[in-house]
């Protein structure tokens, strides 16, 4: 894909001042009709080798529309922060809303890169990380953001003529890293990971411009170019209604038998019985939470289930096992104004927790392909590709060592008749039951067919759901924390085999 970057190109002064004057008015223009209409972001990828003319060109970016409505996020090293959650998380947390640009310095593809030029990740887990990013780019542009991707370049003598020219002048001496001049040293091996890289990530959706970086005009012009065409063809779109919807239907069993109904939901437990088991799975879980080897190791525990199946009641039974200060409950309700604004994934990512720490989320992300399948809320396109979509974001959990724990607490149609008319005749439990809930019931078999489907496409060997027997609220209860208790304990045995391991191999 280097080829032609690697020529002499050339705009004559007069030409690239003519030019010039008209883009910056097209590219303001497009910019406040964009800002206007909300109806999609701009986020825009600047890559390439040292001295090829990155920063000189988001500098004149921000030069030439109105800084107030770009944010320009550089990304180096990770600090502590992100170091402690997955790799993607501070990506997530920069993109920019509806209605706005980004200007992303260096993105999710730098260090897949660095790591396999330095040989620190081998073939196959690069050629992983190739498809990471090639699902989470297809995510953004199913999701409405227009993704602009630039990769600049110079050959191996352009370069060196560059970073002589920097580093010779007293005014542009401090540009010039020792970096870039070991990167110059290394400028084949970058040639031979990026081409190939290049080449696989530049999809349909979301192509690379290589841009020629040797000649300053040129490279200005080519950006500014693109960039306009780009965002003048999505603005002049006119909306869709609404895209056919042509997957063919998930298959039912032909006996009708499905998880759910498999399930034997009347499972019995005294309350003499539960106080007696409760105070011993609080006490272990209580022990493991404060075990130091916890210290690296992240907690996200999901809870799903029917209406008044006690999602509540069993979250309160694990939080108050727990120092407060480690943990944090999340509800979700319906997004707000600034959550719509981006993309589905958006408001969970943001609340994953550190290492060290427990989030329980009160529903999740699985909204997508439960309450908004059912109700219409999104199109069949949206929930079917949020299978994989969610798949993807727990994977990343996952590969970080997250502790990822899924709850599906299950009760009987008649039980949640029954509680739900208990809930309106107690004063304080009123606030619990809405009209919503009672709608709700009307669509039972419609969950139930989402909630096999969500199961079936989402429980993997790394995490699996849980379903819980919930008409009796002791037996859910304890279910959760012994569950929930024995996850923690199995990562702390993998954490001492680990280090026994480690042991072993020094001596």
């Amino acid at each position: 894909m280097f080829e032609s970057a690697s020529l002499k190109h050339h705009v004559d002064k007069a030409v690239y001042k003519r030019e010039a004057a008209k883009l910056r008015q097209g590219l303001l223009d497009a910019q406040y009709a964009l800002k206007e209409h909300g109806r999609f972001p701009v986020l825009i990828l600047i890559a390439g080798v040292e001295g090829a003319g990155k920063s000189e060109t988001v500098n004149l970016l921000n030069e030439w529309m109105d800084p107030r409505h770009i944010h320009t996020s550089a990304f180096f090293d990770p600090s502590d922060e992100e170091r402690e959650r997955p790799s993607l998380w501070r990506f997530w947390r920069a993109l920019p809303p509806k209605g706005r640009i980004g200007i992303f310095f260096g993105a999710w593809h730098t260090m897949p890169i660095l790591n396999r030029v330095m040989g620190e990740i081998g073939e196959g887990e690069f050629a992983r990380e190739i498809g990471e990013i090639q699902r989470f780019e297809k995510m953004l542009s199913d999701e409405g953001v227009l993704l602009l991707k630039y990769w600049f370049h110079l050959s191996r003598g352009q370069q060196r003529k560059r970073i002589k020219e920097l580093a010779g002048d007293p005014k542009t001496r401090w540009r010039v890293a020792d970096r870039d001049l070991e990167y110059l040293k290394l400028y084949k091996k970058f040639v031979k990971v990026c081409d190939p890289f290049l080449r696989k990530t530049s999809t349909g959706e979301c192509p690379w411009i290589v841009v020629p970086g040797a000649d300053p005009r040129h490279r200005t012009l080519t950006v500014a170019r693109h960039l306009l065409a780009s965002m003048r063809e999505r603005l002049d779109e006119k909306p869709l209604k609404r895209v056919p919807d042509r997957s063919p239907p998930m298959p039912a069993p032909s006996d009708r038998l499905n998880v759910l109904r498999a399930l034997d939901l009347d499972q019995p437990m005294t309350r003499a019985e539960y106080e007696k088991e409760l105070e011993k799975w609080q006490g272990r879980l209580n022990v493991a939470s404060r075990d130091p080897r916890l210290a690296k190791t992240a907690v996200v525990a999901v809870f799903e289930g029917n209406d008044a199946a006690g999602k509540g009641g069993a979250i309160r039974r694990v939080t108050s096992a727990l120092d407060a200060r480690c943990y944090a409950n999340v509800s979700i309700a319906a997004p707000s104004e600034d959550e719509r604004a981006q993309p589905y994934l958006w408001r969970f990512w943001r609340h994953l927790p550190r290492n060290g720490r427990f989030t329980f989320f009160d529903r999740s992300w699985y909204g997508r392909v439960l309450v908004e399948r059912v109700e219409g809320f999104c199109s069949e396109a949206d929930w079917q590709r949020a299978y994989t979509e969610i798949n993807d974001f727990e994977g990343a959990m996952l590969r970080h060592g997250t502790v990822v724990v899924k709850f599906w607490l299950s009760v009987s149609k008649e039980e949640q008749f029954r509680r739900f008319k208990a809930r309106e005749k107690v004063s304080f439990k009123r606030f619990k039951i809405t009209a919503e809930d009672w709608r709700n019931r009307k669509k039972w078999d419609a969950y139930e067919t989402a909630v096999c489907d969500m199961v079936d496409r989402t429980s993997t060997s790394l995490a699996p759901w849980t379903l819980v027997e919930a008409n009796n609220k002791y037996h859910a209860r304890i279910k959760v924390l012994k569950t929930l208790c024995r996850a923690l304990e199995d990562r702390l045995d993998n954490v001492r085999k680990a280090g026994a391991g480690k042991r072993g191999r020094k001596k």
